[in-house]
């Protein structure tokens, strides 16, 4: 057992914009503070032996200008690297691209953890699901490093798909879909379309629409 609503609250999430040579792209971020110095954080986020310990199984090569694959989710590119602080890579999953920047900094109760997730996204598609297709997917992620770090009662990987549609599962991904609802109103998106895409994003994590209703939000922006 978890406290849901720690770990809800525990990430700040923001909605932007950001231009890039291919044009304009949406930018969601998430930033979540760790109680683990920042080497520790950052081998739980580039060892290639402690990564499925927390998200899932990965292969390939982990340096500048390697290539990784995700098992069962995105591969990518490694495009930059300066350890302990900071990498980026492109995120490729169903013919789509976009990229991956983290950053460590030190914080006064540990490691502030900065997730960004830059790309072109479709506009029905982000009308239909909105930056939660992409922070909920990613705070599932970081709370599995959060109980890799020591946080009790988070479900280990090889147990989070059934934790996912618990009761406790199902909690988790509303509360954090109505909170990505939230973060895109206060960037500017309408108020009541947000609740609307967030309420979308809730129901296809949850198992409570199709993808044949709502597409694929964890396929396309993950």
């Amino acid at each position: 057992m978890i406290d849901v609503k720690e770990h809800v609250s525990a990430v700040r999430r923001e909605v932007g914009t950001r231009t890039l040579e291919a044009g304009e792209a949406r930018v969601v971020t998430i930033m979540r503070t760790y109680d683990a110095p920042v080497d520790d954080v950052w081998d739980a986020c580039t060892n290639i032996e402690r990564i499925p310990r927390w998200f899932a199984p990965v292969t390939g090569d982990l340096r500048v200008g390697g290539r990784f694959q995700v098992q069962g989710n995105a591969g990518g590119l490694v495009e930059r690297c300066d350890p302990p602080r900071s990498f980026a890579a492109t995120w490729e999953f169903g013919g789509q691209v976009s990229g991956i920047e983290v950053r460590l900094d030190p914080a006064e109760d540990g490691t502030l953890l900065t997730l960004e997730h830059v790309g072109h996204v479709d506009d029905e598609f982000w009308g239909q699901f909105g930056p939660g297709a992409v922070g909920v997917g990613w705070e599932l992620g970081l709370l599995g490093l959060a109980g890799h770090l020591g946080a009790p009662g988070v479900p280990k990987p090889p147990d989070g798909e059934a934790w996912a549609v618990s009761d406790e599962g199902r909690e988790f991904v509303t509360l954090s879909a109505e909170a990505w609802g939230e973060a895109h109103a206060a960037a500017g998106a309408d108020p009541t379309a947000a609740r609307e895409s967030a309420a979308r994003t809730a129901a296809f994590f949850t198992g409570t629409e199709s993808p044949d209703e709502g597409g694929e939000p964890g396929a396309r922006a993950d």
